[in-house]
């Protein structure tokens, strides 16, 4: 007789929970691995540049060197170690950062929400909101416009720093190290010539280098680090990771070698005294070295941008346990070298302190690959950063491709990512210098930085709810830290910091013609939107014609009839036999749950059988993809029907006009019988209701062409005894309409600008206009096909 398993016991339940723990420990520290090649490279090849853009007739004295080192080690305490790492990843947006995450935290707290799509976020789920707050800060900032308009600017601004510094930073990452290996080369083909005639043969072979070698060998490996970018996240991270591993074992067994055989006292020269000693003897040229001390936390922003890719543990364990501490010792073995060779040939270059006869050849080998991968997480914050502007109405319509089905944060914009490279390679070809690009860089992280700051302090008391003097505390400190370091910054302005001012032109300008287009565009819509009591009263003396199938009529209002269609249908009095509204809005949220998504309503009498669907969806939601997401609107207004029927107040609503907006979701997660509509090829059974009128379809219908399979819907096999019969006669004219074919009106809006309209005003339209026809179309954007698209243009005079 086979003995029976033991019944489940406690411990079960105990030996579960502890495997669960395991994998998830076990995610952590895969996380953790991928992270170092794309959050981390940047702060690990940044020794490459830091003492190589200074000055090297300021480096006069060992006391100049350990102040600076001193510097180096407090800066990448307070800002990357107690700022970042401590502080602002606590103030991630449900798992996602950066500078709109924040902001989004702000609109949501308190009302400063100027985007179109703030109106509705009344509309999200209970939790969203917060009571009513009697902090008096909050209640000024809600009242005050300018603030409003200050946050804004804000959002876009630090945005725009993160777009700049994912071109800066790629070109100066790799540019240095291909420096680097110019000079390493130089010296071992030096060395095979005699020592009388060297230094002749060395300057030649220097020079030859310089000219043939550095700057295509940057662009070569700027075009591949690019390329490589669609491959996703994950990928790219288990490539590049064990690349930045075997560069941070490099660079830090190299420190220590530095450590002992230059300097071991160098270690006690993080002292804060040296700060002191620095600031004491403050002068102009002393001055303008902090600028390049800056670009040893470049990357700190990106471990907070580059959240939504990875975890807040992962990000946080890996810095303090790996990148803080091989760090210090890097730049303390590089420090050490200085100190003891003022005054040779190119001393404040990091590939100088490689020891010769050891690391050189291995310096020329990983510092190529590791620069390339430094600049991984600039790439990624940005891809992050546009996707929740365009999310918000910030930024013109581009293509975003989701790499990771399981992490949503994970994404690839191929427009954007083409730009960057053709940006980058614009700026090594151009400068050919790695100080002034980094003297740029260094102005597009400081500035980023300062953007977080000043958001942060708001986050601490009007999300945080803490006293106004923690807020003011964290702003006063580390702001006049970074304040300091900005003034040094733009000291370089004209020594190629002005590259970076150029691009945030164009960069802010091209967002806020969008915001404005975009905000003028709705105004329109609202003002010259049609009351559902026209399409109820006045349309019957149109002798409006119904025609078979279903037409989506997608808007940007959310109340009334939009003006195009009614446009459409005056001049064209025929529209589809079931009309349905379809309105997207963004919520300062990353994600809104399925069962929250859909809102839907209904318009006129039951007779008309027109609906209204509100799309609700985070900065972080990819949901326009009619591959499934016309199945789900379908399903969700079959749900609204069914529980617009079984909810009392609305039995006697047959002719009301007024809308009246459930929210639905169920039935786009679930298959039970409770749904009123199941697809036709789910487990509840194949046999279909006679009733239901629907005609078996051959296999052939689908040919080679069509890449997805249209769902096709049927009533629940026990739905005469569970539904009323005006539900199922109405749930079955759904069906039919269904199987009749769908059609899509989209509204095409060209801006007019009234005679009269001052230059401003006319600038950024014109700017819209040109974003508008070279961006990605909506029917494009939406997955509509063009067989099915029916566009109405309309002139919209501001």
């Amino acid at each position: 007789m086979m003995d029976l398993p033991p019944p489940l016991c406690p411990d079960d339940e105990i030996f579960r929970e502890k495997v669960q723990k395991k994998k998830t420990w076990k995610q952590e520290i895969l996380l953790s691995f991928q992270i170092v090649g794309v959050v981390y490279g940047q702060l690990s090849t940044a020794p490459l540049y830091v003492f190589g853009t200074m000055d090297a007739k300021a480096l006069a004295s060992e006391e100049v060197v350990y102040e600076l080192f001193s510097f180096i080690f407090w800066t990448l305490t307070i800002i990357s170690l107690l700022k970042y790492a401590s502080i602002v990843l606590k103030a991630d947006d449900k798992g996602e950062g950066g500078t709109f995450a924040l902001y989004s935290l702000l609109c949501r707290n308190a009302k400063v929400g100027l985007l179109p799509s703030d109106r509705s976020a009344n509309q999200i789920m209970n939790c969203e909101g917060r009571t009513p707050s009697k902090i008096r800060a909050r209640r000024v900032i809600e009242k005050s416009k300018i603030c409003h308009y200050l946050l804004l600017f804000l959002a876009l601004f630090g945005s725009c720093m993160a777009i700049g510094d994912a071109v800066l930073t790629p070109a100066l990452s790799v540019f240095s190290a291909s420096t680097g290996v110019q000079r390493s080369l130089s010296d071992i083909i030096a060395d095979m010539y005699p020592s009388s005639r060297r230094a002749r043969e060395s300057d030649t072979v220097s020079n030859a280098l310089h000219r043939y070698v550095t700057v295509p060998a940057a662009c070569a490996i700027l075009v591949g680090l690019f390329m490589l970018q669609n491959c996703g996240t994950r990928k790219i991270g288990f490539m590049f990771a064990p690349i930045i591993s075997a560069w941070l074992l490099f660079i830090g067994v190299v420190g220590i070698y530095n450590i002992f055989h230059w300097d071991v006292k160098i270690i006690y020269k993080i002292s804060p005294v040296y700060v002191f000693k620095f600031i004491r003897n403050f002068n102009y040229h002393r001055w303008k070295l902090l600028g390049s001390i800056i670009l040893c936390v470049g990357g700190s922003e990106a471990m907070f941008a580059d959240l939504g890719h990875f975890s807040k543990k992962s990000i946080k364990i890996t810095f303090i346990c790996l990148i803080y501490p091989i760090l210090v010792l890097c730049y303390a073995g590089q420090a050490a070298y200085i100190s003891r060779n003022l005054g040779a040939r190119d001393f404040n270059h990091f590939s100088q302190s490689m020891p010769r006869h050891y690391c050189k050849h291995v310096f020329i080998i990983l510092s190529p690959l590791a620069s390339a991968v430094g600049s991984q997480a600039t790439i990624t914050a940005s891809f992050s950063i546009i996707k929740q502007c365009l999310a918000l109405n910030c930024f013109p319509r581009v293509k975003v491709i989701h790499t990771s089905k399981t992490i949503h944060g994970q994404i690839y914009i191929p427009d954007v990512n083409w730009l960057l490279m053709i940006l980058s390679l614009t700026v090594t070809i151009s400068f050919r210098d790695m100080v002034k690009i980094g003297y740029a860089a260094g102005l597009a992280i400081i500035c980023g930085m300062l953007v977080t700051t000043s958001l942060m302090s708001l986050i601490i008391s009007l999300c945080w709810e803490k006293n106004l003097s923690v807020s003011a505390c964290f702003l006063l400190c580390f702001g006049f830290v970074e304040a300091v370091y900005l003034s040094a910054c733009l000291l370089q302005i004209h020594k190629g910091a002005w590259y970076l001012l150029v691009l945030l032109t164009i960069t802010m300008t091209i967002m806020l013609s969008w915001h404005y287009g975009t905000v003028k565009k709705y105004e329109f819509d609202m003002q010259n939107k049609v009351s559902t009591e026209w399409l109820v009263d006045v349309s019957p003396g149109l002798g409006i014609a119904r025609v078979p199938g279903i037409g989506f009529i997608y808007t940007d209002i959310v109340a009334g009839i939009p003006a195009f269609f009614s446009h459409f249908i005056t001049n064209l009095p025929a529209f589809h036999q079931v009309l349905i509204m379809v309105s997207f809005k963004s919520m300062p949220v990353p994600y809104v749950s399925e069962g929250e998504r859909y809102l839907i309503g209904r318009i006129g009498p039951k007779d008309y059988k027109i609906y209204r669907c509100i799309v609700r969806y985070g900065y972080c939601d990819h949901i326009r993809d009619t591959g499934d997401f016309e199945e789900h609107i379908i399903r969700s207004i079959g749900e609204f029907i069914s529980i617009e029927e079984r909810d009392i107040e609305s039995v006697d609503a047959a002719n009301a006009t007024n809308e009246r907006m459930i929210v639905v979701g169920n039935s786009s997660t679930t298959h039970g019988h409770n749904n009123a509509l199941v697809p036709l090829d789910a487990d509840e059974g194949p046999a279909v209701n006679n009733e239901s009128q629907i005609s078996p379809v051959p296999d052939t219908e689908c040919t080679s062409k069509k890449k997805r399979k249209k769902v096709r819907f049927m009533l629940p096999v026990n739905s005469p005894k569970i539904m009323q019969p005006c539900v199922r006669k109405e749930l079955l004219d759904l069906i039919d309409a269904r199987e009749s074919g769908s059609a899509y009106f989209l509204g095409q809006s060209h801006l007019v600008v009234r005679d009269g309209s001052n230059f401003l005003k006319r600038f950024l339209i014109m700017v819209y206009r040109f974003s508008e026809k070279n961006c990605r179309e909506p029917p494009v954007a939406l997955k509509i096909p063009h067989a099915a698209l029916v566009e109405v243009g309309m002139v919209c005079t501001i």
